[in-house]
């Protein structure tokens, strides 16, 4: 089977980490969001894939090289859109489609065994959500077969509690409810017209974790979920003490306070007396100065935190982020 990674939106929620990097090349603990994404698909043996792009797509091709195929689009297509101009690359078999932002070990193999079984034109990955009002909801009959959408509801109006992950397996038929406008929105053009022609198309509700990276508070939520092990993910590191994670296996200066759960990366560098209280990361290449006490933050790769500094609940970065993160293969 072949997929299709979603890489071309501006990430306007995400400002202003957002002007100077592209949402899926933001940093989940060692390596970018969209690289877990990759490594997710191979492990479920989805290893043909293509990733649309626009916002900052060197950056994107630069680090991931051929490790996929490209599709640039001048000017946005749409979340649909997008993935239609990519249609010569799927062929005639099945394929996947996956957000560059998620942040998920959602069980991949599950899913397109569950659209072979249903026999419809699309299987919609789905997940229980605690708020409605943040998520478009997916209504479905008992056999999960989708009846409606209502988007982003309150809790009060919402007839379901099913949030839309936006992972979809679909048929190449799907191609053929598609509107002639070259911009396609998946809620807005085409699963109505599914609907309306009564095409048949199902749910598959997952119970392992989906996040996106969304928000900066999202960010925040899965980077610390995916440190505390909520999201098994892989992470390069060595628990060099409870709690404590270290890229490269090094052993910590002498005179330093560290409570875990904490990741650091690969030539970190800390200055004597620092204090660091997790839930915490330390991107690669990054630096914290002398006397400085940082406590459930983020900073990225590259970054220096000055002497006696105090960080508490803080995403720190810098212009910079793009050249400090590593390609890991």
């Amino acid at each position: 089977m072949r997929s299709m990674v979603l890489a071309a939106g501006l990430g306007t929620r995400l400002r202003p980490l957002t002007y100077e990097i592209t949402k899926p090349m933001v940093p989940v603990l060692d390596r970018p969001v969209m690289e877990h994404i990759l490594d997710l698909l191979e492990r479920h043996g989805i290893g043909d894939a293509i990733a649309n792009l626009h916002y900052f797509p060197e950056t994107i091709k630069e680090h991931f090289g051929d490790r996929l195929e490209y599709h640039y689009e001048p000017e946005l297509l749409g979340t649909a859109g997008g993935v239609r101009a990519c249609a010569p690359f799927f062929g005639d078999e099945p394929f996947l489609i996956i957000s560059g932002d998620a942040l998920t070990d959602i069980d991949l193999t599950a899913l397109v065994r569950r659209h072979r079984e249903a026999g419809g034109v699309a299987t919609l990955a789905v997940k229980k959500v605690p708020d409605t009002r943040e998520y478009g909801v997916v209504l479905h009959d008992r056999d999960g077969r989708v009846t409606g959408f209502q988007e982003k509801p309150s809790p009060e109006e919402a007839l379901s509690d099913l949030g839309n992950c936006g992972i979809y397996v679909f048929d190449p038929q799907i191609f053929d409810y598609f509107p002639e406008p070259p911009f396609v929105d998946w809620a807005r053009d085409v699963f109505p017209v599914l609907l309306a022609n009564d095409v048949p198309f199902h749910i598959h509700e997952v119970r392992e974790y989906w996040n996106d990276v969304g928000s900066l508070s999202e960010l925040r939520k899965g980077t610390f979920d995916a440190l505390r092990g909520e999201l098994q993910l892989q992470v390069e590191g060595e628990e060099i003490a409870p709690g404590v994670l270290v890229a490269d296996g090094c052993a910590l200066p002498e005179g330093i306070a560290v409570e875990g759960p904490v990741w650091i990366g690969r030539d970190v560098s800390i200055g004597a007396q620092a204090r660091l209280t997790g839930p915490l990361v330390l991107g690669d290449g990054s630096h914290v100065g002398e006397h400085a006490q940082l406590r459930s933050s983020i900073v990225f790769p590259g970054t220096e935190i000055a002497r006696e500094a105090i960080l508490i609940g803080a995403i720190a970065g810098h212009k910079g982020i793009l050249t400090s993160i590593r390609r890991r293969r």
